[in-house]
């Protein structure tokens, strides 16, 4: 079924007698979300409005908003935490600041019980490969270089996929309504790092020239955030840490593609430099 569809989800929740929601369904991709910004809207903000109001009318127990540290946009020095104002700068954390809203507002008006959690980006085996890690692991492994966007020095969190679960669990169990949570790391690397420690691990390599030759750089996004650093306090006091390293999550990782990339449908394509025009341009609808 889809989210957009009131009458379907009206219809589930009227069946199936569903106590707790985690609504992660999403348009996620934010390269996609400047050629395709009306169906981002549409799906982010207007699906999880049908979700939330569906959710209400049945006297959901709990319900879980997952979006993103990208609501906060960039900065190189700021430190986020969940009282930050909201800065998106892209048509996907538009979006997902805009559902917020909505999500909050049911915690405001109706005292629903809403949580929403802010996570930096997440990593691990079965994510689909136009998300930057497993598409680099996955060019690399067809001995195909690695499309970096711009200079390639912006730098992110990353978070292994197990340890992001724990959080939601934990977000679950011991969540307060009404409030929002930060899942973040202290981990964090430029895309260039990210790029070289892949071909080092993959290509068995540490020449800086051979690691350049494996690189690619192409045209940056109209807007690319430099970097989100949160602070997850709030989430350490309800007893959740990320305890994956880097090494140990990256390396299960790396296997996993070796194994399954020709699982995914449409995995070729996935793997192409995002064409980037213009933000907006593309004005279609769904």
């Amino acid at each position: 079924g889809d989210i957009c569809e009131p009458d379907f989800i009206k219809q589930l929740f009227k069946t199936e007698k569903i106590d707790i929601v985690l609504h992660f369904a999403a348009q996620t991709h934010v390269d996609l979300s400047f050629w395709h910004a009306l169906e981002f809207t549409y799906v982010n903000v207007y699906g999880t409005h049908v979700v939330v109001a569906a959710a209400h009318e049945a006297n959901v127990e709990k319900f879980i908003y997952v979006s993103t540290d990208e609501v906060y946009g960039g900065s190189t020095d700021e430190e986020f935490d969940e009282s930050s104002p909201k800065r998106p700068t892209n048509p996907y954390a538009s979006s997902k600041a805009a559902a917020e809203c909505f999500v909050q507002s049911y915690w405001e008006r109706y005292q629903f019980p809403v949580v929403i959690t802010r996570s930096s980006n997440v990593y691990g085996p079965h994510q689909y490969p136009e998300k930057v890690i497993p598409k680099f692991i996955s060019l690399l492994q067809q001995n195909r270089k690695c499309c970096i966007h711009g200079s390639g020095l912006q730098r992110r969190n990353f978070l292994y996929a197990a340890d992001v679960v724990e959080a939601f669990l934990t977000v679950l169990k011991e969540g307060k309504p009404g409030e929002i949570y930060n899942i973040g790391t202290n981990f964090e690397m430029s895309i260039a790092q990210l790029a070289k420690e892949l071909i080092h691990l993959i290509k068995k390599t540490s020449s800086e020239s051979e690691m350049e030759h494996w690189m690619d750089y192409v045209k940056d996004r109209p807007t690319n955030d430099l970097r989100y650093q949160m602070n997850s306090e709030k989430m350490h006091n309800l007893g959740w840490r990320p305890k994956v390293p880097w090494k140990e999550g990256i390396k299960k990782t790396i296997e996993w593609y070796k194994e399954n990339f020709h699982n995914w449908k449409n995995s070729e394509k996935a793997l192409e430099p995002f064409p980037v025009t213009e933000p907006f341009a593309q004005l279609s609808g769904p």
